[in-house]
């Protein structure tokens, strides 16, 4: 519930900042739950090695930087997502994770803007989660505007 509560009023105040960006500027950076645990290929955080076969959502999340100019990154732990949002240049970021990922990764990337989406566990947590990637893309065109 306060995990719940605190990327709420994160989002609300990201907003009302409106902070703008370049896509070059925008980090997309997502959980690596995402990708389907039956997939043969080993992806870092680059996700090049993905075979956009779409029984996952990490196709979507490479159409999302083809289609806008943005960056992605798959983030294995808190700790590499953390130093990810501190590189120069990331003025903004689009996160997908669970709750508690979440929260960590709003503080951890002060001062910068951060828009939080929840991932949904579809069998366990940590495993096979999946993403509305219409709420994701919503959060890319609000920053891009």
């Amino acid at each position: 519930m306060i995990n719940r509560t605190l990327i709420a009023l994160n989002n609300l105040s990201v907003r009302l900042r409106r902070t703008r960006c370049k896509p070059g500027e925008l980090l997309v950076l997502f959980s690596r739950c995402l990708q389907r645990s039956a997939c043969e290929r080993k992806l870092d955080e680059t996700v090049a090695a993905c075979a956009r076969c779409g029984k996952c959502p990490v196709k979507d999340f490479l159409d999302l930087a083809d289609k806008y100019g943005i960056q992605v990154f798959m983030a294995t732990g808190g700790r590499q997502a953390a130093a990810r949002v501190k590189v120069r240049g990331v003025k903004a970021i689009v996160a997908v994770a669970c709750e508690k990922e979440l929260r960590s990764g709003i503080f951890a990337s002060l001062p910068k803007a951060v828009l939080a989406r929840k991932i949904a566990w579809r069998v366990e947590a940590c495993k096979d989660t999946t993403i509305r990637m219409e709420e994701v893309e919503e959060a890319v065109r609000w920053f891009l505007r």
